[in-house]
């Protein structure tokens, strides 16, 4: 299908942009970080834009669309993978050397860190979880998508993508069970 100019505005905005929201939690809840989940939405919408002569208008906007950022995510996660770690040493001395610098630092950043890890337990559960299972739960069960949807969206069997979820659910439900324990929930199965 061709758009012209003035339609492929009209089923960007009509279509598209209603889904900023859960295409900027989806990305969140993939990179773990606000401005790497905003780059991924940008990067996503301007795929998005650039191909939406392949997208059907009618069939799921949502589903294309979080097709594009998940093989985006894969994509530069993949580039960041095989790159070595960058450390800026100039910047590294002139900070250590500056005025500025606090002696306790070491103990502080050590402080600071733990601070960051006190938090919501079942965020904290999800995100511990491997990409691909954190994907199928969030995919299922906060957007809301079909095992279909999802094995589009994946692209991978719907037979992966119900054992992959079932899979995730065990995991999850393992390491929040210390947790529902130190709440006073028993498990009755016992």
């Amino acid at each position: 299908m061709s758009y012209e100019s003035k339609d492929k505005q009209r089923v960007f905005n009509q279509e598209f942009m209603p889904h900023i929201d859960a295409m900027y939690n989806f990305a969140y809840r993939l990179t773990l970080d606000e401005d790497d989940a905003k780059d991924l939405v940008q990067e996503t919408f301007m795929k998005a834009f650039r191909f939406i002569n392949s997208f059907e208008t009618g069939t799921n906007a949502k589903a294309w669309l979080f097709r594009i950022l998940k093989n985006s995510f894969i994509n530069n996660y993949r580039k960041k993978s095989k790159q070595p770690n960058k450390v800026d040493y100039q910047e590294v001395e002139s900070f250590y050397n500056s005025d500025s610098v606090n002696e306790n630092i070491t103990t502080d950043l050590r402080v600071e860190t733990v601070q960051h890890l006190i938090g919501d337990e079942i965020t904290n559960a999800l995100n511990a979880l491997d990409v691909d299972f954190r994907t199928v739960i969030i995919l299922c069960d906060l957007e809301g998508f079909t095992y279909e949807e999802m094995a589009k969206i994946l692209d991978i069997p719907i037979g992966t993508v119900r054992s992959r979820l079932h899979r995730a659910r065990n995991l999850l439900k393992e390491k929040l069970k210390l947790y529902a324990n130190s709440l006073g929930y028993k498990d009755k199965r016992k």
